[in-house]
């Protein structure tokens, strides 16, 4: 689909005050929306027909404590997150070494990972010295901006 025709779409969202449009052209579903939490920031979202999608699992009571003794785990331990979209590597070669793997040491400004993006290798340093305690991502996935990759024990 044309960027100049989705552009056009979002400037009619925009000017007729109108909160969503969506639009099918050739097997291509577009749907643009406004936020409606006072904000006139508008996202579009393109989905492919045919597609199944995932429906999220209500959470049962029962299920709450898990997840408040998971967030209490991680309070322990810092956060590498991605600062870019893109492609993880733990190594800088396929046939060569992971960067760290867990249990390792690693000191302030040690590469932790790669993460391509648009062809480029971008090495991702550790802000903290300490101790890697869990890789959260697996070689060659993708990853998303501020996305949670390595938990670091500090010391």
């Amino acid at each position: 689909m044309d960027l100049n025709y989705l552009k056009k779409l979002t400037k009619i969202l925009v000017e007729s005050g109108v909160s969503e449009i969506e639009i099918e052209e050739e097997g291509l579903k577009v749907r643009i929306a406004k936020h409606t939490q006072n904000s006139s920031i508008i996202q579009p979202q393109i989905t492919q027909p045919n597609i199944p999608q995932v429906v999220e699992k209500h959470m049962q009571s029962s299920e709450q404590p898990v997840k408040e003794q998971k967030v209490e785990e991680t309070k322990k331990y810092h956060e590498i997150k991605s600062p870019i979209v893109g492609t993880f590597y733990r190594a800088p070669a396929p046939d060569a070494d992971p960067y760290v793997e867990v249990g390792k040491i690693v000191n302030k400004g040690d590469v932790l990972c790669i993460i391509e993006a648009m062809k480029l290798m971008n090495e991702i340093e550790s802000d903290v010295s300490g101790r890697i305690a869990k890789i959260l991502v697996e070689n060659a996935q993708p990853v998303e901006y501020n996305q949670v990759l390595f938990l670091i024990e500090p010391m």
